[in-house]
């Protein structure tokens, strides 16, 4: 059982593959996502037991040193985040979209983390960075009140930390939209 997950977000994609083997030596981890993203960064994200998860993201961080985008540690992570991540969320119908957009991966994964947490919403969409120059966002759908609650409570997240770029709450989407224009 994954008990929690950590990220650190890189300037530099040398750095940043430096940064995952370290993380991946620190401790007992699994190295779930590792790759470049847009605009020439590089992620590395790693599960297992909270302590293991934070000295990976320790060790990440003390090689990347001033390479650092971004970080985060999230015991307890909600298990729809991770299979929004995964991209196996599965929904029947779309009362209202709400997206949150972020300056960093780090900071999308912690707002649709509290998102989740927050009301009865499920991730239709994590975007990672990729194609979208550098920005990560997520859409999730569910009835209007629960979609306004938990993308308010994402949103609060991001802006905390000085990254978020916008939310919105779309109520009773157009069904062109409803079919993935995201």
């Amino acid at each position: 059982m994954i008990t929690a997950i950590g990220l650190v977000e890189f300037q530099s994609i040398a750095k940043g593959i430096e940064g995952a083997d370290a993380m991946v030596k620190a401790g007992r981890v699994e190295l779930v996502l590792a790759r470049p993203i847009c605009p020439g960064k590089y992620i590395a994200l790693v599960e297992g037991d909270v302590a293991a998860v934070r000295a990976a993201v320790d060790a990440g961080i003390a090689c990347g040193e001033e390479m650092i985008v971004d970080t985060f540690v999230i015991p307890n992570i909600h298990s729809l985040v991770l299979k929004g991540l995964y991209g196996q969320v599965e929904f029947e119908r779309v009362d209202a979209l709400g997206i949150i957009e972020t300056f960093s991966v780090a900071s999308l994964i912690e707002a649709a983390d509290a998102a989740v947490k927050t009301a009865d919403v499920r991730p239709l969409e994590i975007r990672l960075a990729v194609g979208v120059g550098g920005k990560s966002y997520v859409v999730i759908t569910g009835d209007v009140a629960a979609v306004e609650s938990a993308v308010r409570a994402g949103a609060d997240v991001a802006a905390q930390r000085g990254l978020l770029v916008k939310e919105v709450v779309i109520p009773g989407p157009a069904s062109e939209i409803k079919k993935g224009a995201f």
